[in-house]
């Protein structure tokens, strides 16, 4: 297959794009580094069939160099942070909105049928009922989940429209190595960097709320799955997931078990963020029927994997 994968650099796409590679596909990579890191993608940049294109999504003239003969689209590109989004809400529609309509556009002016939008389970907002199937309401409060709702409606618009043949993709939260550990990182990266420092984790609020956390290659594996089905399982929506809930507090206590060399560290809780969602948890049965989805990787089982990762193979060089 020839792939697009935007947003190759980044935590989830590096690992995708490292998939494709091996398997020997030609994988073009776009990304403008905003977010992602060439050291995620390091190993791949020799590769002849790795293609790294640094540009942006929202330019018009990355569509000129682009491939219009592609197998698949694996838009993977945004402005992921709750944080980020408050503050400058209108670079995250800019991103999140208008470069998926860009992408959108070159797909049904190319005839490309088979594309993959990340979309995220914060479109849904806090549980109203859980687990959270895809019929849950699309109630996100913050800027970011918002915007992601725009794209989500937006890319199943053209799905209804010009029978386009977008997969939206709804993984819930994920984990992994490689993924973002400072900054706007994700709150597991942010703790095992702070504990094996020797520092506490700060954890918002009172640290009840909880997550559905599914590892970096169980998401690797979904969106493959997604990729190679013959049908349109995520024309409306498609949940991926542990199945499972842990709430912060849960994920402190369990990383300083694991990562600290004295189990003397005790979390840290500041002011709650505003419009935090308080309750995550995935419904995966339409994943599961349609494509015989299932998480591999227990939580604990993951957290030992990164440790492993952080210590033999992150280097200091890997700055964000």
């Amino acid at each position: 297959m020839k792939i697009l994968i935007t947003g190759a650099a980044g935590f989830l796409g590096s690992h995708l794009s490292e998939k494709y590679v091996n398997e020997g596909h030609v994988v073009y990579a776009l990304d403008n580094l905003m977010n992602g890191n060439l050291n995620n993608i390091r190993t791949l940049l020799h590769k002849k069939n790795f293609k790294f294109i640094h540009d942006d999504i929202r330019r018009d003239e990355v569509y000129n160099i682009l491939p219009n003969d592609l197998d698949g689209i694996i838009h993977l590109a945004a402005q992921i942070h709750v944080d980020r989004s408050i503050v400058n809400p209108a670079e995250t529609f800019k991103i999140n909105v208008d470069g998926t309509l860009k992408i959108l556009e070159f797909s049904r002016i190319n005839d490309i049928n088979k594309i993959l939008y990340a979309s995220t389970s914060e479109v849904y907002g806090s549980a109203e009922y859980a687990p959270m199937d895809e019929r849950h309401p699309l109630s996100a409060k913050h800027p970011y989940g918002v915007s992601k709702v725009a794209a989500d409606r937006l890319c199943y618009s053209y799905n209804e429209t010009y029978d386009l043949g977008v997969d939206i993709v709804r993984c819930f939260n994920l984990f992994g190595p490689k993924q973002k550990d400072n900054g706007y990182g994700g709150v597991i990266g942010i703790f095992l960097n702070r504990v094996l420092q020797g520092k506490p984790p700060i954890i918002y609020g009172d640290g009840e709320q909880t997550r559905d956390y599914m590892f970096v290659s169980d998401a690797v594996n979904a969106y493959d799955s997604v990729l190679k089905s013959e049908i349109n399982p995520g024309r409306n929506g498609i949940n991926f997931g542990s199945g499972t809930e842990i709430s912060i507090n849960k994920i402190a206590e369990i990383i300083i078990d694991k990562a600290s060399k004295n189990g003397m560290i005790h979390p840290v809780h500041v002011d709650a963020r505003p419009v935090e969602v308080h309750r995550l948890y995935a419904n995966i049965t339409k994943a599961k029927d349609l494509l015989g989805f299932k998480s591999n990787t227990s939580f604990e089982d993951g957290i030992e994997i990164i440790i492993d990762w952080y210590k033999n193979y992150k280097s200091e060089l890997w700055e964000y």
